[in-house]
């Protein structure tokens, strides 16, 4: 019977990879996680400008951070955001205005360099493309009043945006992706709630601009589907920073409370694995997922409630069991009754891309959660 069990167990391992990689595109390249502190860190930790150690953008903690800058007058800060718009515009604990402009200043001196790499003769006409391609990206982004809270062209690009505003906002919401979401593929019309952009504008909108809601795309998510998508090594690398993030809210926010965090698809795997505390979220909120990583509810803070969005009968994520073995796939399904967590509606929602499209029962119990009502 054990022999019988364990046979079973590997062919649904295999059975889930085999779904997975025939519902999307294979892509057999792993991708490598951008990790570590922001480029331009070195330079800055060898400023003595204002003749104070600045604090190390790989060690100091969140709360460090926002300690720091506490100390300084608002000339000194912008003073720092100029030299190292990169450091300061990634920096988790600084002042959250500060960050705006830094990664205005960032996104500018980008721009700039993939515009003169569009020009350059001695590149290829691909490589001209993906310059003119970039260069349009971080001029979008530097468009009207938008507040890019974080900015890194390393590797596919990671940023992240803030819908609302911070510092008037009675509650916060923090939405992370799943597979295919960079710097490119953050805001796309052709898919307007299928990105961490449209989800955030959908729920600003569904809480009447009551809760300012950020769009995180800050770790290196899978590239299609394929061994990245179907094992946790790109969300174990994102987990730490969802954290840092969480923690730097924590020192430069004052909502009502903490985020309450959104987790599509793989970023439920990354919600999963940050394990966030009752200091860092008022709760989790998964839509689409493969499985966190865990094996039910209570492998969470038991201080953060987690409530699972049911599954629409058109989301393929469904087609896949949820297993875990041998470093394959994701764990048990959080929407199952036994997992432990809270059910969310689904009514009204299409695809594994449409739980945050209006007039739907899911967003509108997304609303309600996000303010604090459910």
């Amino acid at each position: 019977m054990r022999r019988f069990r364990a046979r079973r167990a590997i062919a649904a391992a295999a059975v889930a990879l085999t779904v997975a990689l025939g519902t999307g595109g294979w892509v057999a390249d792993t991708q490598t996680p951008v990790t570590g502190p922001p480029p331009g860190s070195a330079a800055w930790t060898t400023d003595t400008s204002l003749g104070l150690r600045l604090p190390d953008p790989a060690a100091a903690t969140p709360a460090e951070v926002a300690a720091f800058f506490a100390g300084l007058t608002p000339a000194e800060q912008d003073a720092l955001a100029a030299r190292h718009p990169l450091v300061v515009g990634n920096l988790d604990g600084a002042p959250v205005a500060l960050r705006y402009r830094a990664n205005t200043l960032a996104l500018t001196a980008e721009r700039t360099r993939e515009l003169a790499r569009a020009a350059d003769p001695a590149l290829t006409p691909q490589d001209h493309e993906a310059a003119r391609t970039r260069a349009e990206r971080y001029r979008s982004l530097l468009d009207g009043d938008r507040r890019i809270l974080a900015f890194d062209p390393r590797g596919r690009g990671q940023v992240a945006e803030v819908f609302g505003d911070l510092a008037t906002a009675r509650r916060t919401a923090v939405i992370v992706p799943g597979s295919d979401i960079d710097l490119l593929r953050f805001d796309r019309a052709s898919n307007p709630y299928g990105t961490p952009a449209g989800m955030a504008r959908a729920l600003l909108d569904a809480t009447d601009r009551q809760t300012a809601v950020i769009a995180w795309a800050g770790y290196t998510t899978p590239l299609g589907l394929g061994p990245d998508a179907a094992t946790e090594d790109l969300a174990r690398a994102g987990a730490p920073r969802l954290t840092r993030l969480l923690d730097g809210l924590a020192v430069t926010t004052r909502p009502q409370a903490p985020p309450t965090v959104f987790c599509h698809s793989y970023g439920s795997v990354v919600c999963g694995l940050a394990r966030p505390t009752p200091a860092q979220a008022s709760g989790l909120v998964v839509l689409g997922s493969p499985g966190m990583g865990i094996g039910s509810a209570a492998g969470l803070d038991p201080g953060v409630p987690l409530w699972a969005t049911a599954r629409n009968g058109s989301d393929w994520i469904g087609d896949v069991p949820k297993v875990r073995l041998f470093g394959l796939g994701h764990g048990a399904d959080p929407t199952a009754p036994g997992f432990g967590a809270r059910p969310l509606p689904a009514t009204g929602s299409h695809g594994h891309n449409g739980y945050f499209a209006p007039g739907t029962a899911s967003l509108a119990a997304y609303a309600a959660v996000a303010l604090g009502r459910a």
